[in-house]
């Protein structure tokens, strides 16, 4: 596994297991097989409703605590100072744990500054190890940036071949801020596997579609959190990190780039 460090001295792992849309005893042994499989970072959210099967499982899996990189995020219930506390202690309830590896706001909203104060509270005290943002684009980051007292450790974003936001990376790299990707297969927005271009570079290297769009955004250093319920993908997924694209392979995969969220954000 490769690791990014964090602002804060704090490593995260380059590729971690997203846990969007996954629930229930199935969800569960989703999450077992992942963390079988290697991976060590697990990323939830209380929007996600899942943060139980999550604590369930890192317990089950027989690791120790300190082996598995726990990311959650606050959501709009949590809309103050006061709300995002009990927030926080809703999630180390759930997930089981005395302490939670990184903990993110998940929108930017309105009282984002006001919950963020809840989370610098958090991380003083040691109950979260970094604090940080998600789907905040460069205006909404600059804004946060102007006011929040600590620096960002993380803001994690919709990034993919089709739009990589590789501006906005370079530019909370300049304020210390590492960028992660979700959707990093456009949650099925493109069909990424069946990108010629991708499947072409991939059989230079006997890869798939989908190794070569990973490994594109980590060789950026952009960290990633794809989710696949197939132990198999699961698996490709880990190994997209052992081999090297050339910089003719980037240039030409950076010309996929759209430019706009397939999403509606940003």
């Amino acid at each position: 596994m490769e690791y990014l460090t964090l602002n804060n001295g704090v490593r995260l792992p380059m590729i971690g297991f997203g846990t969007w849309d996954v629930r229930s005893e199935a969800g569960k042994k989703a999450i077992l097989t992942a963390l079988e499989a290697g991976y060590r970072l697990i990323d939830t959210a209380q929007m996600y409703d899942n943060e139980d099967i999550v604590g369930k499982a890192v317990r089950e899996s027989g690791l120790s605590r300190q082996d598995v990189f726990l990311t959650t995020k606050l959501y709009r219930p949590s809309n103050s100072y006061q709300k995002a506390k009990a927030g926080i202690e809703r999630s180390l309830q759930a997930l089981q744990t005395d302490y939670i590896d990184l903990l993110l706001i998940h929108e930017p909203y309105e009282n984002a500054l006001e919950m963020y104060d809840a989370l610098k509270e958090a991380y003083e005290t040691g109950t979260v190890r970094a604090i940080g943002i998600s789907n905040f684009g460069k205006k909404e980051y600059d804004r946060f940036l102007r006011h929040c007292g600590v620096v960002p450790a993380v803001d994690q974003v919709e990034s993919h071949v089709y739009f990589p936001q590789m501006e906005l990376k370079e530019h909370l790299v300049r304020h210390g801020t590492q960028m992660q990707s979700w959707a990093s297969f456009t949650e099925g927005r493109r069909n990424i596997f069946a990108e010629p271009l991708l499947n072409r570079i991939g059989a230079k290297y006997g890869r798939t579609a989908g190794q070569v769009a990973l490994r594109y955004l980590t060789q950026n250093g952009i960290a990633v959190i794809p989710k696949s319920v197939h132990r198999e993908r699961m698996e490709q997924n880990l190994h997209s990190l052992d081999f090297t694209l050339t910089p003719d392979d980037m240039a030409e995969i950076s010309r996929l780039n759209e430019g706009r969220s397939l999403f509606g954000w940003y």
